[in-house]
């Protein structure tokens, strides 16, 4: 039987779940413990695959297609699990289900309300996401208090009736703050608290969100005004690396007071792969200059994987990344003299019109001046299109989704690409690819002899997708005659990989390599990436005569 984790936040958002809930999951992990993680979030959009990255930030692909919470990556990257589409569950997925029954009559007439059919189908949805894990993590988003939060409160506390108290455990994550002269606040854990067992919830295990580790007389005061146990009011400090979290819980017993809780013997945790992560970050002998041009840089959950894919090669590679954030449009008015000094350049993925001039100058300054680059998704396209502009002489190469009238369409929709004399499709239409999102893991073929085979020391691989727009095959052999090596491509010969010979290391990929990247394994792609920028830094440190002597531990 699974055993549930429910976990919650109050007093204020944004304060950590996600990170809390991978954790104590690595942490059961580490235990031998078969965890799955589940969340729940209250917006009534069905999935955040049209929301906006100013307000939702990153939007993370599982493996089976599913646009969902970028907590998720979270869990993938602390947790050796594969999240799936019933991973992540939203109010609007939740009422869309019960909607579709009531329409099929599948509720025999009665009248459909909140409790039971939304609460049900709730329950329903958390124990398909649990699967046959030991132990589920279940995230529910927001703060209590919210209204939108309530049904997935209820839907929590019904379960556990119904399963048994002792087959679950509430974990409740509030702030402590520090005011004044460094007064340590507890009442807004305690009204978070309070509103909690308002609704029928009493928390087992309060994590206490703060600056520094909480006093004996704190926590003590907590336990007493919360009916939590003392033992199990917990310091969530801020700490400057979220990979030491496991490790810092652990200290504090979290994993004993959970499996008590749940009456689960499990052999002594083994955390050794966290503290090798931890030790890492310390252990490098390099550092490198990293600009990362988007248009979403101003909110960094945007990009959050791919900053996580790049910490990883980082440590992979005993190497300090500096990322530095550059918005394309600020190239657009000044030009890429700010990507100057910079020992590579990475354009990630992103949506719409804005910015893409800026990109694709930030493409053509690393490649005309042999900078490492490395491009994702949309990085991928630009650079088809500047290598279609400046090297095939095709002024107005574009994308339709940028330009729909461009003469050039080098990246277009599947069903647009026609051969440009006859007007003709030139390939099998047999799918509607063109027209919706390329979700999910594909398999791709890699040529032998490859910088992408090479890096990845395999010729088939599978990686995962999110866009519409493909490279216009029509252009396949002008742009190859012109210099471009097309390395990688799908089941279907669509074009995965673009690489181009005699540069230091210019590579660009359709996926979205950054969502399997973990902190314990990297990703050969940006350990490559990190390792080609490597080598650019010695070679300009070099010319100049200023090549930095390598960091020990200590200095790092």
């Amino acid at each position: 039987m699974t055993r549930f984790v429910f976990v919650t936040g109050g007093v204020v958002s944004s304060l950590g779940k996600g990170i809390a809930s991978a954790s104590l999951g690595a942490i059961l992990e580490g235990r031998g413990i078969k965890v799955s993680l589940v969340k729940l979030d209250p917006y009534i959009n069905v999935d955040p695959g049209t929301m906006s990255p100013f307000q939702h930030g990153e939007v993370f692909v599982t493996n089976d297609g599913a646009e969902t919470d970028l907590d998720l990556g979270h869990y993938e990257r602390f947790v050796r699990t594969t999240s799936t589409r019933n991973s992540n569950f939203t109010t609007g997925r939740i009422y869309e289900r019960v909607i579709a029954k009531e329409r099929r009559g599948d509720y025999l007439g009665a009248t459909v309300q909140v409790i039971p059919h939304i609460t049900d189908e709730i329950r329903r949805c958390i124990k398909l996401g649990a699967g046959d894990a030991d132990v589920c993590m279940v995230e529910v988003g927001g703060t209590v208090g919210d209204i939108e939060s309530l049904p997935f409160l209820e839907g929590i506390r019904q379960m556990a009736v119904e399963i048994g108290r002792h087959n679950c455990v509430f974990m409740h994550l509030t702030l402590v703050p520090i005011v004044g002269g460094g007064e340590i606040k507890t009442k807004p854990t305690q009204h978070s608290v309070k509103e909690l067992r308002s609704i029928g919830i009493q928390p087992d295990v309060l994590l206490c969100r703060s600056r520094d580790q909480l006093p004996d007389e704190q926590r003590r005061k907590i336990s007493l005004f919360t009916n939590v146990e003392e033992r199990a009011v917990i310091s969530a400090v801020d700490s400057d690396d979220i990979y030491k979290i496991p490790l810092l819980l652990h200290e504090q017993g979290l994993d004993d007071i959970v499996l008590d809780r749940l009456r689960i013997s499990a052999p002594p945790t083994d955390l050794s792969d966290w503290k090798a992560v931890v030790e890492a970050k310390f252990a490098t002998d390099a550092e490198v200059n990293v600009a990362m041009v988007g248009k979403y840089v101003q909110i960094r959950d945007s990009y959050i994987s791919l900053n996580e894919a790049l910490v990883h090669a980082g440590l992979k590679t005993h190497t300090k990344v500096k990322v530095h954030y550059v918005e394309a449009t600020d190239i657009e008015r000044d030009g890429a003299g700010c990507l100057a000094g910079m020992d590579a350049i990475l354009v990630p993925g992103g949506f719409g019109e804005r910015g893409i001039e800026g990109k694709i100058e930030a493409v053509r300054y690393a490649r005309e001046n042999s900078i490492p680059y490395l491009g994702i998704c949309l990085g991928m396209q630009v650079a088809c299109i500047e290598f279609a502009r400046h090297r095939l002489g095709l002024a107005a190469a574009n994308s339709t989704e940028f330009n729909r009238d461009t003469p050039d369409p080098v990246i277009a929709l599947i069903t647009e690409w026609r051969d440009l004399n006859h007007g003709t499709v030139t390939r099998d239409e047999r799918s509607d690819l063109g027209g919706t999102m390329r979700l999910g893991a594909q398999p791709a073929r890699l040529e032998a002899g490859s910088e992408a085979a090479r890096v990845y020391g395999a010729q088939v691989i599978r990686e995962r997708h999110r866009h519409r727009y493909e490279f216009n095959n029509t252009y396949l052999e002008p742009m190859r005659a012109a210099g471009m090596r097309f390395s990688g491509f799908s089941e279907d010969d669509l074009v995965e990989v673009i690489e181009l010979p005699g540069h230091p290391w210019f590579v660009a990929v359709q996926f979205h390599p950054e969502f399997t990247s973990t902190p314990r394994d990297s990703h050969p792609l940006f350990a490559g990436f990190i390792r080609a920028a490597r080598a650019a830094h010695a070679e300009q440190g070099a010319a100049t005569g200023t090549a930095a002597a390598p960091q020990s531990a200590a200095q790092a």
